[in-house]
């Protein structure tokens, strides 16, 4: 985590650099809008960040053993595979939930197939994505998409056998 902040402050630090050297609009325009972005994004970081916090609090460790450990197998891949298909918010509520299930033991399939899941089939991206470029191409990206989960979580329970995480 650590590693990554310091790449994406220096990737900032660089950008920052760029828009000065362009003049003091560019800097000036760059920073209003990181700050209206960031005041518009903050109500739901916010929420993604609490979600997180309490599902990792309150998840029973009997129903991460028992429904969403990689020794589960495939009814956790399955649980996962809808979970990602419903959770609301895409990767902003997404990946702070994918954190939190992970510090709670969830098995790493499991997270996995949830990922890929909610990358690929959160029905709140399917109306945005008919609004672009219709219903016909929509409604065949997410056919093709359906097994995609389902796979990544097979994958990922196949490497493990071969090279589990420490």
């Amino acid at each position: 985590m650590k590693a990554t902040a310091i790449g994406m402050a220096g990737f900032l630090l660089i950008l920052m650099a760029l828009a000065v050297w362009q003049g003091e609009g560019a800097f000036k325009a760059g920073m209003q809008t990181s700050g209206k972005q960031l005041l518009g994004f903050m109500p739901i970081l916010i929420i993604a960040m609490m979600l997180a916090g309490f599902t990792q609090v309150l998840l029973p460790k009997g129903l991460v053993e028992n429904w969403l450990s990689d020794s589960a197998g495939w009814k956790g891949i399955g649980l996962a595979w809808i979970a990602g298909i419903i959770t609301p918010g895409g990767s902003i509520v997404g990946l702070p939930i994918i954190a939190g299930l992970y510090k709670s033991g969830v098995g790493v399939a499991v997270l996995m197939t949830y990922a890929t899941s909610l990358a690929t089939l959160s029905v709140l991206r399917i109306p945005l994505e008919a609004g672009f470029y219709g219903w016909q191409l929509t409604m065949l990206r997410v056919g093709v998409s359906l097994i995609l989960p389902l796979i990544a979580g097979g994958l990922t329970l196949l490497a493990l056998r071969f090279m589990p995480l420490s």
